[in-house]
């Protein structure tokens, strides 16, 4: 096995601090309120740093406003839902998209962050849609087209993806309010698996019922 050199793994330490402290400066003040010399000084790093790994200002917001996050689920999983049965694409889903929740404070520090921009515009939240939203919503509309077995995506399509993606989406906007009803939810890694898997369930009804309300038009038509 080859083993990373330790100048390599310095270098990673030292971004992910930056990132790090980048998250709870911007999430606190803003991009604007939050200077550079008080994010370097929480990370232990030069002021250099930040053009070395980041180019700018800019680029470190970008960085914390996404890296925490993860790799979000997206069109390169399109294949891989397709190949499988309905409910165990869906428990794939929600368990890849609910998995950022299990990194508790780091979490709520980005959510707050995703507020922020949302009132404080930076552009960065169009990019966010464009690179990780977007995809996922294609996703889930590319394995309704194929588990309905439609020709062609219409506007039914899309009202389903959003509702069945809004229930996890809910977890992440409404967090604090699900852990002041009922913690035991979102308070173990093997909770939020066992959430994903429920929701999992929820959506494989509300496609048959989908389904069935389509079927149910076709009679009418042909009576």
């Amino acid at each position: 096995m080859v083993q990373p050199n330790s100048n390599e793994a310095k270098n990673n330490t030292a971004r992910s601090k930056l990132v790090i402290a980048a998250l709870h400066l911007f999430a606190e003040k803003g991009f604007e309120g939050a200077s550079t010399r008080e994010i370097c000084e929480l990370a232990g790093a030069n002021i250099s740093a930040i053009r070395y790994y980041f180019g700018d200002k800019a680029g470190l917001y970008r960085a914390a406003f996404t890296e925490p996050m993860g790799d979000a689920p997206c069109n390169s999983n399109i294949e891989t839902y397709a190949s499988l049965p309905l409910p165990e694409a869906l428990t794939l889903f929600f368990r890849e998209f609910l998995d950022p929740l299990k990194r508790g404070e780091e979490l709520r520090l980005v959510m707050k962050l995703h507020f922020r921009e949302m009132i404080e515009p930076t552009g960065v939240w169009q990019q966010e849609i464009d690179a990780e939203i977007k995809p996922q919503h294609e996703a889930m509309v590319s394995l309704l087209k194929q588990h309905l077995g439609l020709k062609r995506v219409d506007i039914d399509v899309h009202r389903l993806a959003f509702a069945i993606i809004g229930m996890a989406v809910h977890y992440y906007v409404g967090h604090d309010v699900v852990a002041a009803i009922s913690p035991q939810l979102l308070s173990t890694p093997k909770g939020i698996d066992t959430l994903a898997d429920r929701l999992a369930g929820y959506a494989v009804a509300m496609i048959e019922g989908e389904a069935k309300r389509r079927l149910s038009e076709l009679d009418d038509e042909d009576n």
